[in-house]
């Protein structure tokens, strides 16, 4: 039985993420009847567009909400996350997640069904933990700095997100990456930049800074990254060529990608990407685009608590790789 001190909660809800409308709402309130079975009042809210996630989420801190139950994808959850970890109150509120996404990287972390009701029956029976979040800064515009839970990076991964087709997303999803990332294969200069890193400097095309193993679709990338550890796990392609970055695709997809030529893997706490000329480098965190290079990427110890699964923790260290 989840504590008492959790009982009044706000559930955030983005109804345009994924396959939402009335079929999400009906597995909604199943899920909120089930956290009712607990001992949890989850009180819905919808979001209405970009970045009201992030204002529900900071009324639910002012306001002393004991839980906030996120239901949307990784883009909804990173504005929660963003509006939680902000607060300077004093009163840090838990936050659970509901998949209802595109990729979902957060539930194939705490491996939580897909299902909406099991896993509010799987979360219901869960237990708070507590997590350091990564924390992005463009040195050019502190003021846009965010939070983010599971990845970051720089380099071609941005420039898709940044360049991402908002309306194919809804239409068809993940594909909408699948897509895109076709496209910068063939169209992407794959320029280098700096990354400065606890002592190690690299140039390299892309870095994927990971805070989790899985980074999207089928793949994991990070993958000795912990959720419960103060540091991020990097990941450094230097090559500038667009075939060679097809050819690790079917390491990637055999999770044989450490070793490879080119590949490097190495944990740190901080990290600074720079530009080396003039042209545009860009970043992302968690799905969503962040800023053009130069930017810091550093860890924050003990930023959020996390409701997960009972015993993860045990069992997510156990099987890291």
């Amino acid at each position: 039985m989840l504590s008492a001190d959790l009982r009044n909660a706000l559930m955030i809800h983005n109804p345009n993420a994924g396959n939402g409308g009335s079929r999400r709402r009906s597995l909604l309130r199943d899920a909120r009847h089930i956290f009712a079975s607990g001992g949890i009042d989850a009180e819905l809210a919808e979001t209405k567009g970009p970045g009201h996630a992030t204002e529900i989420a900071q009324r639910a801190a002012d306001e002393g909400r004991g839980l906030v139950i996120a239901c949307g994808g990784d883009g909804t959850l990173n504005e929660i996350v963003n509006g939680l970890a902000a607060r300077e109150n004093g009163h840090r509120v838990p936050l659970a997640l509901l998949p209802g996404g595109t990729a979902n990287i957060l539930a194939k972390e705490l491996n939580l069904p897909w299902d909406i009701p099991s896993a509010a029956e799987t979360l219901v029976h869960g237990e708070v933990k507590d997590v350091a979040l990564g924390l992005a800064t463009p040195l050019e515009q502190p003021e846009r700095k965010k939070y983010f839970l599971s990845v970051a990076g720089s380099g071609p991964d941005g420039m898709i997100v940044y360049s991402l087709d908002l309306g194919l997303k809804a239409r068809v999803g993940i594909l909408a990456y699948w897509w895109q990332a076709a496209r910068q294969v063939f169209g992407y200069d794959f320029r280098r930049f700096r990354i400065t890193a606890d002592g190690t400097k690299i140039d390299a095309s892309l870095v994927i800074v990971g805070r989790t193993k899985n980074y999207g679709g089928p793949f994991k990338i990070t993958t000795n990254a912990d959720l419960y550890d103060d540091q991020f796990e990097l990941m450094a392609l230097t090559t500038q060529s667009g075939l060679r970055y097809l050819s690790y695709l079917p390491s990637l997809w055999l999770g044989k990608l450490r070793g490879a030529e080119g590949v490097h893997f190495w944990k740190a706490r901080s990290i600074i990407c720079e530009p080396l000329d003039h042209n545009p480098v860009h970043s992302q965190v968690d799905g969503e685009p962040l800023a053009r290079l130069p930017v810091e990427f550093k860890i924050v110890p003990r930023a959020l608590k996390l409701l997960v699964p009972l015993g993860h923790r045990a069992a997510y260290g156990s099987n890291g790789n």
